[in-house]
C-alpha cells in the first residue's frame, strides 16, 4: 500500500476558541466538540483537518513544547472573489480575531489577506483577481 496524504493536525491550547474560529471559516465541527481533547472536520474533498489540545499531545509525547517563532504550517481558504477576501477578513476581525496582513493585490495575481487564529498561526485568504 502507498501512504496517502488524509489529514492536516493542529495542535490548540484552547479548543473551543480555536474552533468557533474555523467554523467562522466554515468547517463544518460538531458544538459538542469544544470541549473534547480531539475534534475533527472533514472538508469536501475528504481531507480532514484534526484538532489536538496542548493536553492530548502531551498525554503521548510527554516532551513536546509549543513551536516558537514563525508559522510552521498555515492553512489557506479559497474564497469567490476579491470583494469576498476583503469581507471575511473584516468580519473576523469584527468578531475579535487579530488581523496579521490586510487585504491586498498580490503580484502573483490574487487578493490576499492573513488573519490569525487563536494559536497565532497565520490563516490565508485569497480569490483571483477579477
Amino acid at each position: 500500500m502507498t501512504p496517502r496524504f488524509d489529514a492536516i493536525g493542529l495542535v490548540v491550547a484552547d479548543m473551543a476558541a480555536s474552533l468557533a474560529f474555523y467554523r467562522r471559516l466554515g468547517l463544518d465541527i460538531p458544538a459538542d466538540a469544544d470541549s473534547a481533547p480531539h475534534a475533527e472536520a472533514v472538508l469536501p474533498s475528504g481531507l480532514r483537518v484534526l484538532f489536538d489540545t496542548e493536553e492530548t499531545v502531551r498525554s503521548f509525547d510527554p516532551g513536546w513544547t509549543r513551536p516558537e517563532g514563525g508559522d510552521r504550517i498555515g492553512l489557506c481558504f479559497l474564497c469567490e472573489s476579491p470583494a469576498e477576501v476583503d469581507k471575511v477578513y473584516e468580519e473576523m476581525v469584527a468578531a475579535g480575531h487579530r488581523g496579521h496582513l490586510k487585504p491586498w493585490d498580490a503580484v502573483w495575481g490574487q487578493r490576499y489577506a492573513v488573519v490569525l487564529d487563536p494559536d497565532g498561526s497565520g490563516v490565508s485568504l485569497f480569490a483571483n483577481a477579477a
